[in-house]
């Protein structure tokens, strides 16, 4: 019997009464049943960590929304439930998902197509998963727009799971309850483990100076050098490419990771230190990111995989904030990475 930690939507032991209100706030959001594809694509998600059986539904749930990709469904998976489609929490959470039954009703899908919607179906809870927390990602994006709550999107989108959004509206964030705080730091470090491992792969292009961050075509969201009230520097110190959660980010060059972890402003956030151009020190920065695969000091080659893109720190939508500094100063990374 696993621990009151993973009640799951059924909140925790005090929260049903708050739960059995919050999932009436939130729109029923319907996405198509059958049998998941067989083209789905794998995203972040390390496939080699979850379950064959489970992982064509852990794809299509993580499919669902770009602020919660496959990663995040199977980390909350393995918290809830431990991969048991039979589990049943302390409070009667059911399921692989750990739903309640009075939260059921109103997520439930025959997704598998068997002819029932059950919360013992593993695809069935899976895709019901999803719903719910992409759900909660357009709730709470819309309580941190007014201001009535505060934190990370989807830190928020893991307290209203756990102890439901009527919990969260209360708390003005991850409610501090003994429980909610725990439960969504274990699945943030679980993260990691259903992240695709890191790989090495590319160079830097002729006549480049850097290789691009991204492997995937992107819209440059604001370009470097636009002037920013707000920012200490007065002017926007790097280039922002408009990506959802989840992307892969590379290494723009070999060198040191001389910093991997969280800046408040800048949410999760790596800085590489590469070979001296033209007797100039050069760094590299990859901000706002959804999870990270170096840690300091580690060395890195052009082309590997360091992270996932997010939406952490000072943001305001899914993005990369990329930067360069040569000589120890902010520069436009445009050209060093063949943008023009």
């Amino acid at each position: 019997m696993r621990s009151s930690a993973t009640t799951g939507i059924g909140c925790a032991a005090g929260f049903v009464a708050c739960l059995l209100g919050s999932f009436l706030l939130l729109p029923v959001i319907v996405f198509g049943g059958g049998s998941p594809p067989e083209e789905a694509v794998s995203g972040e998600l390390n496939t080699d960590a979850v379950p064959a059986l489970y992982l064509p539904w852990v794809l299509k749930a993580g499919a669902m929304c770009d602020e919660i990709p496959a990663a995040l469904i199977a980390a909350q998976i393995e918290q809830e439930s431990g991969w048991d489609p039979e589990a049943v929490s302390p409070v009667g959470a059911q399921g692989i998902s750990q739903f309640m039954p009075g939260t059921w009703p109103s997520w439930g899908r025959d997704d598998d197509g068997n002819g029932k919607a059950d919360p013992y179906d593993p695809g069935d809870a899976i895709m019901a998963q999803g719903r719910y927390d992409c759900a909660h990602a357009d709730l709470m994006a819309g309580y941190l727009k007014e201001g009535r709550v505060h934190g990370e999107l989807i830190e928020l989108v893991l307290a209203a799971y756990n102890a439901g959004a009527g919990g969260v509206l209360d708390a003005r964030g991850v409610p501090d309850n003994g429980e909610t705080r725990q439960y969504v730091d274990l699945i943030m470090a679980l993260v990691a483990k259903y992240t695709k491992a890191l790989k090495e792969s590319g160079a830097v292009p002729a006549g480049q100076r850097l290789a691009s961050p991204l492997r995937v075509k992107a819209l440059i969201t604001s370009p470097y050098g636009v002037k920013r009230p707000s920012s200490a520097y007065g002017y926007h110190t790097g280039t922002d490419f408009g990506v959802g959660v989840g992307t892969e980010v590379h290494a723009a060059g070999a060198g040191t990771v001389t910093f991997a972890g969280w800046n408040s402003a800048y949410g999760n956030r790596i800085v590489i230190r590469h070979p001296k151009q033209g007797g100039k020190t050069v760094e590299t920065t990859y901000n706002h990111l959804f999870s990270l695969g170096v840690a300091k000091g580690d060395t890195v080659s052009v082309g590997q995989v360091i992270g996932a893109t997010g939406n952490t720190g000072n943001s305001t939508g899914p993005h990369l904030h990329f930067e360069v500094k040569y000589d120890g100063d902010f520069t436009d990374p445009a050209p060093w990475i063949g943008l023009e």
